[in-house]
């Protein structure tokens, strides 16, 4: 069930006595003057149409079933309601638990850059890492695995080695060798390696270890090996260990958040001196955070995953039918994408114009690709005549690019990425044994992929295809790398691949309306016209929160993370959709709370 509606069913596993507190709870969403009303039943057999459409279906043994049960909640009892109200803000309040978040491979390397001087990214010889909830970050994907384990233990010994292969070894310790600098070293080097000052057992301990080791430079060596191993430098400080430790663990949430790397001196400072202690104080060090060049690294590491420009660099396409993309193609694509966020991010832009502005970022390739004039210099903001009907992302190769099959356009895979991306739904997996597989196209019977896909239209499938094919089907005018065209231009080749024969082709008018379940007055006919009904929508909006939200915090948000994610949309949206003033409330408001008016 959509919006507030939505059903957080219990997990899996749980007792009896669970279901059935779960069970009752539901009478929040049951009419108990007139049951035969109540959202409960008539949402899940669509009777009442909402974007979930019909889970339950019409007269069948299951609704008969519902139907008992909500009459059943109708007739509660004062004590059973007030047990079942109980239940409800429980759960509504739980918020997941903080998880124990290792370091990516990218701040792996981001990390061994600012602690050690290394350049060669040891990070991206590490197994690749997978999409969960749109992100790679997240904590659930997150476990050590041998291989992992075997990785860093190399990487270690090799990065160790290699601070004093280069020159500048004597400026990295600080000291000149002695007694006093061993101490030295290991208190300095272990604060920046954990991200907090070393407790006295461990600086002990890492002083023995460097102890014993007559030359200084080979117990360093030691040293930073065993430090580069240690949990404490491949985890992040999530949780403080004590009043102590937690202005350096809010360092370290803000420096992996929005740089991607460990906190510089200046950030460890402000954790020391009692900055990052107040409102006012962390907010300021944001600010400044957010003034530093390292912050468009960590957005543009946002901007890739979120926008999934790892598809794109790593689709291929029929070079017959697209002679215009390549690798090089490709990699505007992306590039294009990542300097318009970033000139709508840094330049304090209204964020939504994400979708409606009517301009690109375009090099040569993209130009001819656009029908546009190659601009004098690369990546030039170049206005899109109004008849390309062209606007913000979803006007842009980029997506369409990506949401697109090798040889063809997909409107299920776009509705299916507006869905999911921009507006934040989840959109369940094909029933098992369900055939994915569409009417093939022959030249006696030539069809529009709108045509194609009437035969989900109905069945096991339509309850999500219904939120997904129309969107797509608005986009249609777009092929499967972004260019323009008027009408579906079917190819067919001889089947006899000596044949000199010229392969013949059909075109097709196209049927470009579309609409968005879900959102009303969204009817709409082209990237320009979708744009402006994301851009106008709440839903939309609060998508954009709870995006970064997924980035940064390494997980869904929950239920717990309800008012925390209203209170920060509430100030992007006063803020004229600032994306910086966004990102301030949210992370003001992880550590301190909601404000208060």
């Amino acid at each position: 069930m959509a919006g507030g509606t939505r059903l957080r069913f219990p997990e899996s596993g749980g007792s009896p006595e669970q279901i059935e507190e779960f069970g009752r709870s539901l009478v929040a969403l049951v009419d108990r003057a007139n049951p035969a009303a109540s959202p409960l039943l008539l949402k899940p057999s669509n009777r009442t149409a909402h974007t979930g459409g019909e889970r339950i279906k019409r007269d069948s043994p299951d609704e008969t079933a519902l139907r008992g049960w909500v009459e059943r909640l109708a007739r509660l009892s004062p004590q059973e309601l007030a047990r079942a109200q109980s239940y409800r803000e429980k759960h509504a309040a739980r918020t997941p638990a903080p998880a124990l978040r290792r370091l990516t491979n990218l701040q792996y390397s981001n990390t061994v850059r600012d602690l050690l001087g290394e350049l060669s990214q040891p990070g991206s010889q590490f197994p690749p890492e997978d999409f969960v909830h749109g992100f790679k970050n997240q904590y659930q994907a997150q476990s050590l695995s041998p291989m992992l384990f075997e990785a860093y233990s190399a990487a270690a010994e090799k990065l160790s080695r290699n601070v004093f292969r280069r020159e500048g070894s004597a400026e990295f310790i600080g000291c000149k060798p002695s007694v006093e600098c061993r101490g030295r070293f290991v208190r300095s080097f272990g604060l920046k390696a954990f991200r907090r000052p070393l407790d006295p057992g461990e600086q002990k301990r890492y002083e023995a270890l460097f102890n014993g080791h007559a030359d200084f430079a080979r117990g360093a060596q030691a040293v930073i090996e065993a430090m580069l191993q240690s949990p404490h430098f491949l985890f992040r400080l999530e949780e403080a260990g004590g009043p102590a430790l937690k202005p350096y663990a809010a360092a370290s949430r803000l420096s992996y958040s929005l740089w991607n790397t460990m906190p510089d001196e200046a950030l460890l400072a402000s954790a020391a001196n009692g900055e990052l202690s107040s409102r006012e104080g962390f907010e300021r060090v944001v600010r400044r955070m957010l003034d530093d060049p390292k912050s468009r690294e960590g957005l543009d590491d946002f901007t890739s995953q979120w926008l999934r420009f790892d598809r794109v660099l790593a689709t291929g396409r029929d070079r017959r039918l697209f002679t215009k993309f390549n690798r090089e193609t490709a990699s505007a694509m992306t590039e294009e994408a990542r300097r318009f966020i970033a000139d709508l991010v840094w330049n304090g832009r209204d964020f939504m114009e994400l979708f409606t502005s009517e301009y690109g970022w375009v090099n040569a390739d993209l130009a001819a690709l656009y029908g546009l004039k190659a601009p004098a210099g690369e990546f030039e903001r170049v206005p899109f005549p109004r008849e390309s009907e062209r606007a913000g992302l979803l006007g842009q190769a980029l997506f369409l690019t990506l949401t697109s099959k090798p040889s063809d356009t997909s409107p299920t895979s776009r509705g299916l990425f507006v869905r999911e991306q921009f507006l934040c739904q989840k959109i369940a997996n094909p029933p098992p044994g369900v055939s994915a597989n569409l009417e093939p196209i022959n030249e006696s019977k030539p069809l529009t992929n709108r045509e194609r896909l009437a035969m989900h239209a109905s069945g096991s499938c339509a309850s999500c295809h219904i939120l997904l094919d129309p969107i797509g089907f608005g986009l249609e005018k777009f092929d499967a790398i972004g260019a323009r065209r008027e009408k579906a231009k079917l190819v067919f080749y001889p089947l006899d691949r000596k044949s000199k024969e010229p392969p013949r082709t059909i075109e097709l008018d196209l049927d470009t309306s579309g609409h968005v379940a879900g959102i009303p007055d969204s009817n709409f006919s082209s990237p320009r016209e979708l744009g402006a009904v994301l851009a106008r929508s709440s839903q939309c909006q609060e998508c954009v929160v709870k995006q970064y939200f997924r980035y940064t915090s390494g997980r869904v948000e929950g239920a717990g993370d309800r008012a925390m994610i209203r209170s920060v949309f509430e100030r992007f949206r006063v803020s004229g959709f600032q994306f910086k003033e966004m990102v301030v409330a949210l992370m003001e408001t992880r550590e301190f709370g909601e404000r208060r008016p």
